[in-house]
């Protein structure tokens, strides 16, 4: 068969356009973050477990500085701790990159926005972070204040971004070496209302100030209620805007681009018990919580508790979510299928990665295994898609 003149001259060019090609979508892609953080508590999961192919960025789980002298005091067993902790994720095949994550959600805010609120006590906070990354080997910072509580709050936070930032840089020119990454756990959405207090994230120093942010998607429903299930993660909401789509579109909104946006996946759901063990679904009503510490089961404790009690597993499509069900218990969470669509969606979106909240969690690393291997599938067709493109509008191909 004779080759027609568009494959002709797909063919000839080929070879000349490649390299240019491959450069134009290359540079279109930034390098993926696919995290996770690390819970220090954890007694049974310690650095060496972790599988770093699957993985780009570990953070440490947490770090809080004193609420006397606002600088990091860590004791001699968490000192040891954190320099095992980056010494054998360094040293892994492949090596992963290491931050240590400050506050987190049992810490509350009050500490922070003191901190934030004068300059002094910004200075001694951020001097004191920068020594203890370089002192134990760390490759950055990360910021986990749940939450700023009003404007005032979302105002210091732009100053302490901006004077950390400016602290990094200074540190590592005199130094020479790289500046520490500068990264911070946000809520799910850039503006919110609590408690009749209307409060948005200071964007513009979020974008000149810090490597990426992680918003955390998930915890939209929980032991606040005990009244109704819900879909503590759900990627869409149709009855309110508590979902993953909502909140990572606000931030687009808001003005932070894609590749900045490091999406938020849980390894672990939310339990109810059900008023009407007929009455089963999403949204259905419940009388109280169900198993697990304040209502909540880790993913490999929900699949002991499936298929020991031989729940029923559904997935639901509105949502995107999985809930399984047996007798009065209602489970709502992730597995790796809701967390495939979430994760596509978001290489969709322009999203720059994704974190898992928290390693150990995890089921033989069926999500985390799945994360990484929905992100490079949705990166091989935004690559295929991109070298398309290139061709097409280099009138390389013909297109009728």
């Amino acid at each position: 068969m004779a080759m027609s003149s568009t494959l002709k001259l797909v063919s000839i060019f080929s070879i000349i356009v490649s390299l240019t090609i491959t450069t134009q979508c290359v540079m279109a892609l930034p390098p993926p973050i696919k995290a996770a953080y690390w819970p220090s508590w954890s007694e049974t999961f310690p650095p060496s477990a972790i599988d770093t192919t699957l993985f780009t960025h570990i953070y440490y789980a947490f770090l809080v500085p004193s609420s006397v002298t606002y600088k990091f005091e860590p004791s001699d067993s968490t000192s040891t701790l954190l320099k095992n902790f980056t010494t054998t994720l360094h040293g892994r095949n492949p090596p992963a990159k290491t931050l240590f994550s400050i506050g987190g959600g049992g810490e509350g805010p009050l500490l922070f926005a003191r901190i934030a609120s004068h300059k002094e006590s910004r200075k001694i906070f951020i001097t004191s972070a920068i020594e203890i990354a370089r002192k134990y080997g760390f490759d950055g910072l990360d910021l986990d204040w749940e939450f700023p509580q009003n404007p005032k709050d979302m105002a210091n936070l732009a100053k302490l971004f901006q004077e950390w930032r400016n602290a990094i840089e200074k540190e590592a020119k005199s130094t020479g070496r790289s500046p520490l990454l500068l990264t911070a756990a946000v809520y799910f959405s850039a503006d919110f209302r609590w408690d009749e207090v209307y409060r948005k994230y200071p964007v513009k120093s979020i974008n000149k100030n810090l490597d990426w942010i992680n918003p955390m998607c998930y915890d939209y429903h929980g032991s606040w209620n005990k009244t109704v299930t819900g879909a503590h993660a759900a990627l869409y909401d149709p009855k309110s805007n508590l979902s993953t789509s909502y909140g990572l579109v606000s931030w687009i909104r808001a003005g932070v681009p894609g590749s900045m946006l490091v999406m938020g996946l849980p390894l672990y759901g939310k339990t109810w018990t059900l008023k009407d063990p007929k009455m089963n679904w999403v949204g259905a009503p419940a009388i109280g919580l169900g198993p697990g510490e304040d209502g909540i089961l880790t993913f490999s404790q929900i699949e002991k508790f499936n298929k020991e009690n031989g729940a029923t597993v559904v997935y639901d499509e509105e949502t995107v979510s999985i809930y399984s069900y047996v007798g009065s218990i209602w489970i709502g969470y992730d597995d790796a299928r809701s967390t495939a669509v979430k994760v596509g969606f978001g290489r969709a979106l322009g999203l720059r990665g994704y974190f898992f909240w928290a390693l150990s969690f995890d089921s033989e690393w069926k999500i985390s295994r799945q994360g990484k291997r929905e992100w490079f599938l949705s990166t091989s067709i935004s690559f295929f898609l991109c070298q398309y493109d290139y061709l097409k509008n280099s009138s390389i191909i013909e297109v009728k």
